[in-house]
């Protein structure tokens, strides 16, 4: 069922006024949908009313663009008005935006609340049903929206109308609400298939049972939406079970929405915060001052994540995904291509912090697509003091872990202390340079001789240069030994018998 545009603009209740679009008003309303985003169009499937009361605007520019999102988004109209101040109205840029556009606009009363015009719409497009069941259904789908009622609520009412358990987890397979009746391992294992089957809704089983996979909303990137899972031999396609579900995923679709906003003002706060503490001429106490407002106690531990990723991989929503299982608060930003992570995580349990965001990068991995992931993580023992110290040390190892191997690479403070990771940024051009001038002699020796000068050189420089020691573990005569490094030496031009001389044949080794 669908409401019109006329109904809505009719009812005594909702007392709307007419801006703009008059010659539309047989326009048929699918949903609802309230924002205050700038841009919402990602979220929007057309045919749907918006609610917004204009937070997003600040001056007759932001007016335009987002009329034009939501124009290419295929809304059926806008609804806007300023709650409890009857002293503004709608501004007459955002009119004359909506004139242009061809966007049908309404004005909504101040004493009216957005909570009010929802509920409308919603019971209107979901009237129509027979039956006493579909009356109840109706009912309880209509309080839901009322109430403003969360997730889990959402997925009891599903379970009562279809008599299956059902759940919504994340991209790393983190229950957000519904049933908890799988161990952490079959949810994560539920969440893969999520990502990677093509297409969805998916039917799967896990061990004696089936699970259908179904995206709550088709248009939210699959790393940072939700998925529905419903246990069971459901039917998908039988309108009586596909009815209810899609209803309550639009349901889903929308508190998804009102918490994804709620993040990115979050986001916008902590990007200022990123900022200011990147700057080498902050002054620590409008750090402090910062970091107080954000949550973080000035003197306390906390790490900084940096990650970074080629094409177009949603790195905020990948690091909130990774960080929103981690046992600690965080902040999460996007910053000049980046998204960064602050963490309040003592040194004590730094390592454990890596291995999560290590597991959580790597559960993700199915989802994006080819792009390679680089991630760094640096420690501070001060937030107010050492976050500046910590964001470009987090910076330092993520440039340094993307010479890696892999398509998820996370490297961690500890690892600066490490040659490997230095030998990680080696070109590959000068490590075969480097590695066929010192070692090239030895291997072809190797294949014409038979022998094994490579195997020697290893074990003697693994040995500390030890005699005894490399002959006892080759099963060798120490003179045996001491003529097979006399060899090496004539043939790499390196004297064995040095600190030099051994680390040019230990990192042609390493870099081999």
């Amino acid at each position: 069922m669908c409401v019109r545009l006329r109904a809505l603009l009719d009812a005594p209740d909702l007392r709307l006024r007419l801006l703009t679009g008059g010659s539309h008003l047989d326009r048929a309303v699918r949903w609802v949908y309230t924002t205050d985003l700038p841009d919402p169009r990602r979220y929007l499937t057309g045919g749907e009313l918006v609610l917004t009361g204009m937070l997003w605007r600040h001056d007759p520019a932001d007016s335009a663009a987002f009329v034009a999102a939501v124009a290419d988004g295929g809304i059926a109209a806008l609804a806007a008005g300023y709650a409890d101040n009857e002293a503004q109205s709608v501004p007459d840029d955002l009119i004359e935006e909506c004139r242009r556009h061809d966007v049908v606009l309404f004005e909504v009363p101040p004493d009216v609340s957005f909570a009010t015009v929802t509920e409308r719409v919603v019971r209107a497009v979901t009237e129509g049903r027979p039956g006493a069941d579909e009356e109840r259904w109706r009912d309880r789908l209509h309080a839901l929206v009322a109430t403003g009622a969360g997730p889990d609520e959402m997925c009891t009412l599903l379970t009562d109308r279809t008599g299956a358990d059902c759940m919504v987890l994340s991209a790393t397979g983190r229950r957000i609400a519904g049933a908890d009746t799988l161990a952490d391992d079959d949810r994560r294992g539920l969440a893969r298939r999520y990502l990677s089957a093509e297409p969805l809704p998916t039917t799967v089983r896990l061990r004696t049972d089936r699970y259908a996979l179904l995206p709550v909303s088709p248009r939210q990137p699959r790393i940072a939406g939700w998925c529905l899972a419903v246990a069971g031999d459901l039917d998908t396609d039988d309108p009586a079970v596909r009815g209810p579900i899609g209803e309550v995923c639009t349901l889903l679709a929308l508190e998804w929405s009102r918490q994804e906003e709620a993040r990115q003002v979050a986001d916008r706060q902590g990007a200022q915060l990123v900022r200011l503490a990147g700057s080498d001429s902050a002054a620590p106490a409008d750090i402090a001052s910062r970091l107080q407002v954000a949550g973080f106690a000035p003197d306390e531990p906390i790490a900084v994540v940096v990650a970074a990723a080629a094409g177009g991989t949603p790195l905020t929503a990948l690091l909130h995904e990774i960080c929103a299982g981690a046992p600690d608060p965080s902040l999460v930003t996007g910053v000049d291509g980046e998204a960064v992570a602050i963490v309040a995580a003592g040194i004590d349990r730094f390592g454990e912090l890596v291995e999560h965001i290590r597991t959580g990068a790597e559960a993700l991995r199915p989802g994006l697509s080819g792009a390679r992931v680089g991630i760094g993580v640096a420690a501070a023992s001060a937030c107010a003091a050492g976050l500046h110290g910590a964001l470009e040390e987090a910076r330092a190892v993520r440039r340094l872990g993307e010479h890696r191997p892999g398509q998820v690479r996370v490297a961690d403070s500890g690892e600066l202390s490490s040659h490997g990771l230095l030998l990680a940024t080696v070109p590959d051009e000068l490590r075969r340079s480097y590695t066929d001038r010192l070692l090239g002699p030895l291997v072809a020796y190797d294949a014409a001789h038979r022998t094994d000068l490579i195997a020697t050189l290893e074990a003697f420089l693994d040995c500390d240069g030890s005699w005894t020691r490399c002959a006892a573990r080759l099963h060798l005569h120490v003179n045996t030994l001491r003529y097979r490094i006399g060899r090496i030496e004539r043939l790499t031009g390196r004297d064995l018998s040095t600190f030099a001389g051994r680390v040019d044949l230990y990192l042609a080794l390493k870099l081999a």
